[in-house]
């Protein structure tokens, strides 16, 4: 197995130039750099894990932490993330935690001792509990949050929930929707109430009625999709549309309307958000909000590791396929 010594040889360099390129050290020339890459992929080298913890007093993982009922948007951003680690030479940990409760803070207690990993990230509703922000500043642990609400002294990634929220608003009243119902995020996830907000400024930019029992809540995952939806379905005038704030709860809507026997779009529109894989392969297939999950995971990763300077730009957009249409005549 070749070791740092034959990759120095072989790029005619120190071993202490090798150990800066290995980790990811800033003071070495592009030059320099790519000579040293050159020779361990011509050796095959791989760093010795445990020397480099030692050398450089990092562990050389990252942590990510959620507890979104939502596996897709979830795993998502992990796929990201995960790319973006290898690339970096790093490793990424995967931890889900309750959102409530003493519990969670023991779990990320028992992590940090364990692991001691080099930074965390977090996804919402995590991204705004402050108690768990507090912990982390206790352990002076570096911190990137994805669409958090609040200024936690830590890194945040905004996301442009409101214009999502708004887009969704604009596309189903362009269609002609007077009576549109909206399935709403659980109260914790604050990113996600402002989809909220912004659908409701967008059917007052629209001039329509904002009928407060036409919002129903729901927890984020299929079967509160199911249970809000048929709250709906039911009423003596139900909506012609109905726009869920994720695509789980979206796609449970569809599930109860075609067992409902309604043709999803000629008698109901349903609209999701996320754009998460299943919302392609649904039937019909689901209009949504595009959240481009991959790249945040991996945004929050430069954060924490390449010292990346000001928020990344998030760009929502609206995908209309089949789920919606005009309003039933």
């Amino acid at each position: 197995m070749p070791s740092i010594h034959d990759v120095a040889a072989l790029a005619k360099v120190s071993i202490k130039t090798v150990s800066r390129v290995v980790n990811k050290a800033p003071n070495v020339s592009d030059e320099l750099r790519e000579r040293v890459n050159a020779a361990i992929e011509q050796l095959g080298y791989r760093p010795n894990q445990s020397a480099r913890r030692l050398a450089g007093g990092r562990s050389f993982m990252i942590a990510y932490l959620y507890s979104n009922p939502a596996p897709s948007y979830t795993s998502g951003i992990q796929s990201g993330a995960a790319a973006r680690c290898r690339e970096l030479g790093y490793h990424l940990v995967v931890e889900p935690i309750s959102d409530s409760g003493e519990e969670r803070i023991e779990v990320l207690d028992r992590l940090v001792a364990a692991l001691r990993p080099d930074g965390v990230f977090l996804v919402p509703p995590l991204s705004d509990d402050a108690q768990l922000l507090a912990r982390l500043a206790a352990f002076k642990l570096p911190c990137a949050r994805i669409a958090g609400s609040s200024d936690a002294g830590s890194i945040n990634m905004p996301t442009p929930e409101h214009s999502g929220g708004r887009m969704v608003a604009d596309h189903l009243a362009s269609l002609g929707h007077k009576r549109i119902a909206v399935i709403t995020p659980p109260a914790t996830h604050k990113a996600a109430l402002e989809r909220v907000a912004g659908f409701r400024d967008g059917l007052a930019a629209a001039n329509l009625p904002i009928d407060e029992s036409l919002f129903v809540a729901g927890r984020f995952d299929f079967a509160s999709g199911i249970a809000a939806g048929a709250t709906l379905l039911n009423l003596p005038e139900p909506p012609t549309a109905i726009f869920a704030s994720n695509d789980d709860m979206a796609l449970g809507v569809l599930t109860l309307a075609h067992d409902m026997g309604l043709r999803v779009p000629e008698d109901l529109s349903v609209a999701g958000f996320d754009d998460t894989p299943a919302s392609l392969t649904s039937w019909p297939p689901l209009t949504t909000v595009r959240q481009p999950l991959e790249h945040m995971g991996r945004a929050a990763i430069d954060a924490l590791v390449t010292d990346a300077t000001g928020a990344p730009a998030f760009l929502f957009s609206l995908v209309a396929r089949g789920s919606t249409g005009p309003v039933p005549r």
